[in-house]
């Protein structure tokens, strides 16, 4: 019997027609594209058109998308790259939100270690922030706002356009988070005000390693962000080193599967997240995260006298499922963004966090609700 994987918030499986576009990269095309022959042409041509394919989800232009590692090292770039212009203009101080992924708030509290203040919004009992608040954060010296597309969590959307229209007169940068958001929303990313753009391939169907900066102009001028990394002049020299031109190329082609088929697959996930919330509607569950906003492929929820690592051992033969980001359960600790959000501890610590995609097919849905009702009752496992 197959196990439902349940757990697309933390990765998805890659898309058939993204591995087709990435194989011949690893053999036949297999050139470094810095080089001058044909080889490199080929694999330089490659990249370009995955940038035009990456640079298209959010209308951005060719130049100004830069491949990283992923979206982590991208938030990076971003708001450490932009430090020393922040300490050469007097600018040192930076507006977020308490439900960031560590990949931007520990990058928050670096800078904190090297003299800048920050100021983190709380969110909503819904899991939104407030975009008058964030706007009324801004200071004179604010050098940065940094706000994310998508709750990595809850699946909540944050008010981007709300925000950006709101710092349209400002002196500052914004930065979103898009991890994920990209290629799922696509609207609130075009916004031109955004000016830097963090988003990974692995959340919408492409490889892992791969990610990208959109680092929009002004005018002819890019945002003066400085390299973390130093030894070549890949990316323009904002992130040298030998690009993976497999990996790019797979982004490539699932950013360009994922505009053309975003519609599509919002409604396919918007039919399971009906069928998975009424086959669960007899346990009770507590949902966290305003329905309203929230995307059609996740639902973070609690399940009354059930507590989270119970429940997803005892559905380990049937379901992949997890308790919040995949980056931080190592940790053990509770959720930063349930907490922000004013969930109460025993229900943040039996939150459970089901992520799907459009072609999930819930084979398992019945045994899991029974086991759970089971959970409930107090016939398998323990309480806490």
């Amino acid at each position: 019997m197959s196990i439902d994987y349940l757990d697309c918030n933390a990765t998805t499986p890659v898309d058939p027609r993204v591995q087709v576009e990435m194989l011949p990269y690893f053999g036949v095309e297999f050139g470094n594209p810095a080089s001058p022959h044909e080889y490199g042409r080929h694999a330089k041509k490659a990249i370009q058109t995955a940038r035009g394919q990456v640079g298209a989800v959010v209308a951005a232009r060719p130049h100004e998308v830069y491949f990283t590692s992923g979206a982590t090292e991208s938030n990076n770039l971003t708001l450490l790259g932009l430090a020393e212009h922040g300490r050469r203009s007097g600018k040192r101080h930076v507006v977020s939100t308490q439900i960031e992924h560590a990949a931007v708030l520990e990058p928050l509290a670096e800078l904190r270690r090297q003299g800048f203040t920050t100021t983190l919004v709380a969110p909503s009992a819904g899991g939104r922030v407030d975009a008058r608040s964030i706007i009324n954060a801004v200071r004179p010296d604010t050098l940065l706002v940094s706000v994310m597309h998508v709750n990595n969590e809850t699946g909540v959307v944050q008010p981007l356009t709300e925000i950006a229209d709101g710092l349209a007169d400002r002196d500052l940068f914004l930065h979103v988070d898009a991890a994920q958001g990209f290629g799922k929303q696509i609207a609130p990313l075009r916004h031109p005000r955004i000016d830097l753009i963090s988003a990974t391939a692995h959340k919408i169907y492409g490889p892992k390693g791969v990610g990208v900066l959109i680092a929009r102009r002004r005018g002819s001028e890019p945002p003066p962000l400085r390299p973390l990394h130093f030894g070549g002049g890949q990316e323009l020299g904002l992130r040298p080193g030998t690009l993976p031109v497999p990996l790019i190329a797979g982004f490539g082609k699932a950013a360009e599967l994922a505009l053309a088929e975003c519609d599509e697959r919002a409604e396919r996930c918007r039919q399971i997240r009906q069928r998975l919330l009424a086959a669960l509607g007899c346990l009770s569950p507590q949902i966290h995260g305003d329905p309203r906003f929230t995307l059609p492929h996740v639902v973070n929820l609690s399940l009354p006298g059930v507590h989270a690592d119970d429940a997803i051992e005892a559905l380990a033969a049937v379901a992949a499922i997890s308790n919040g980001s995949a980056c931080t359960s190592v940790c053990a600790t509770a959720s930063h963004v349930l907490t922000a959000m004013g969930v109460d501890p025993v229900a943040v610590d039996g939150a459970l966090r089901f992520s799907w995609y459009h072609d999930s097919k819930l084979e398992n849905l019945e045994r899991m609700v029974a086991i759970l009702n089971q959970l409930q009752s107090g016939a398998v496992g323990h309480n806490r």
